[in-house]
Parts: C-alpha cells; structure tokens; sequence
C-alpha cells in the first residue's frame, strides 16, 4: 500500500520516488518532495538540470518512468487531466497572442475556460493587474513587464489552484520583478499554491520554500533559513587591495570549498571550519585584506553546491 498520504486539506503536492529519462539520460531521480497549500515554492538549480521536468511531473502534465503522488487531491498518474484543468502555467516566453488587444486576449481566454461572462471576467482581472487605461493596446506593443501581468492575468484567469512559472521574471526590470512578486504572494495567502523556477536569488528568498535541483537530484530543500543552516558553511567576507590575486591564491586549496567575488569583496567558505581556518590561517595577517567572518548567504549555498554538482549529460 502506498506510504502517500492523499486527504491532508493542506497538502497541495505530495510525491515519492518520481524518476524521469530522455533518450537513456535520466533527467530526475528519485525524487520525492511536499508542498503546503498556499505555499510559494521555488526551484533552483543550473541550466538543465531537470527543474522544469520536476515541475512538470509534480503537477501531471509529465508522467514519470518510476514513482507516484498526488496533486490537488489527484494521482499524478491516472488523473493527470482533472490536475490539468486546475493549473496555470506561465513560461518564460509570452505566449499570448500578439495582435490581440489585453481585453481581447483575456476575453478569449476566459471564453476558452467557459467563464459564464467573459467581459466581466477580463474587466476584473484587467483592474487588478493594473492594465486599466491600456485595455485597447495591442499586446506585441506593450512592455516586457506590462506583457508578463498580462500574462499573469491570463493564467489565473480561470482561478487555479496551482499556478506554474517557469522562470517568469527573465528580461524585465527590477521594479516590474518586485510588483510581479507582490501579486503572487496576494495569491498565495488566497490559498494559491505556486511552484516556480528561477536563477534570481532575491526571488529565491521571497518563496517560503525553496529546493535545488542539480542535473537531476535534490540536493537541499527546505526555507531559506533551513537550507543555508544545512549547507554547513562558515563565510568570510574578504575586503582590501587585490582581491584577485587572493582569490587565485585560495582557489583548489584543502578545507577551501568556494571563493567568489561579491562586488569589491571576496566571499570565502568551507563545510569543515577548522580546515577552512588552517587554511587562510597565512593570508590573516596580511595588512592588505580584512577578514571578517560572517553568515553565509543563499547565494554562497548556491555557488556551492553548483560547485559540487555533476553535469550527467557530459
């Protein structure tokens, strides 16, 4: 009998064991994971390395060589279309169409989902994405940001309750970013679960929960908080002359397992500390560079575990 559980109200995704392979390359492994109703879930991890299978396999549009689970109350495997009819997905790429205007883009949607009035559906969504006044505007001639609420509004149109996106920020500046991240987390504490991949780490931070996914294997999950306290770390933050050098210097050295250069400072870590201090125990001294111990970042996690990850498409 299967260890999942189904009829836990607030548990939107649970999964055990999903593997998934492409041409003899196996591109998930045995991956198991949960995800709370309501909860923001962020997927990290280098290009390619399966967080777009994963994502997909969660939620029932792809199904797995091997393992089994739930979404929204459904097996991923035997009710893969009942899942579907309750998610968004938005991918990095605009999707809509680009000779429509926004209302005409929304109004069809909400056509194609049989909402009972789909005028009035696209004039509320409409209001609130923040689109009132450009409802007539071609959607091919709006902004980079104003096309992802748009395509936002579209998405959650037919009120999901799982919304998908899939590296949804790429190529918009940083204050459509943060108002994008403002209507998600409203969504959410609707009671929206959202899964989503992205290489930025202040929206990494933004999700209450996070995973990283490194060419197919879950290599951490947890808040934010949790996962840089499991990765060990102790952090020096290096400042002075020449940081370069220095970094060249540390680069491969035992007890040294990261060295990346933070703006006009150097950050230095490693997962055994007493190894890590005999290590830059000879450079301490050097009036040049001022070595102050801190707490790692996200992003020194992150470099860290790139850093031990193998590529298995090499």
């Amino acid at each position: 009998m299967s260890t999942i559980a189904t009829n836990a109200a607030d548990i939107a995704i649970n999964v055990e064991g999903l593997s998934k392979s492409f041409s003899g390359r196996e591109v998930v492994h045995d991956l198991s994971m949960q995800v709370k109703r309501g909860t923001i879930y962020g997927f990290l991890g280098p290009n390619g390395s399966g967080k777009t299978t994963t994502i997909r396999m969660l939620c029932g549009l792809l199904t797995p060589d091997s393992g089994e689970g739930t979404c929204l109350g459904y097996d991923i495997r035997r009710d893969a279309d009942k899942i579907k009819r309750q998610v968004g997905y938005m991918t990095q790429r605009f999707s809509l169409y680009q000779d429509l205007s926004v209302r005409e883009n929304l109004e069809f949607v909400a056509r194609l989902y049989g909402l009972p009035d789909a005028r009035a559906a696209a004039r509320d969504m409409i209001d609130r994405i923040g689109l009132k006044g450009r409802e007539a505007q071609l959607a091919g001639e709006l902004s980079g940001g104003w096309k992802q609420r748009l395509a936002l509004g579209a998405c959650t149109l037919p009120n999901p309750q799982l919304l998908l996106l899939d590296e949804p920020t790429a190529g918009v500046d940083p204050k459509a970013r943060r108002d994008f991240w403002n209507e998600i987390h409203a969504l959410a504490a609707e009671g929206l679960t959202v899964l989503v991949s992205t290489h930025y780490m202040d929206e990494a931070e933004r999700c209450h929960e996070i995973a990283y996914i490194a060419y197919g294997h879950l290599l951490a999950h947890g808040t934010v908080d949790e996962v840089i306290a499991k990765s060990a770390l102790s952090t020096y933050t290096v400042t002075g002359d020449d940081i370069n050098t220095l970094s060249a210097e540390l680069l491969g050295k035992p007890g040294i397992d990261m060295v990346a250069p933070f703006g006009t400072s150097l950050h230095v870590s490693g997962r055994d500390q007493s190894a890590l201090e005999a290590a830059i125990a000879p450079y301490r001294d050097n009036e040049n560079w001022h070595w102050q111990h801190s707490e790692p970042s996200l992003e020194d996690v992150f470099i860290d575990l790139m850093g031990r990850s193998r590529d298995n498409f090499q």
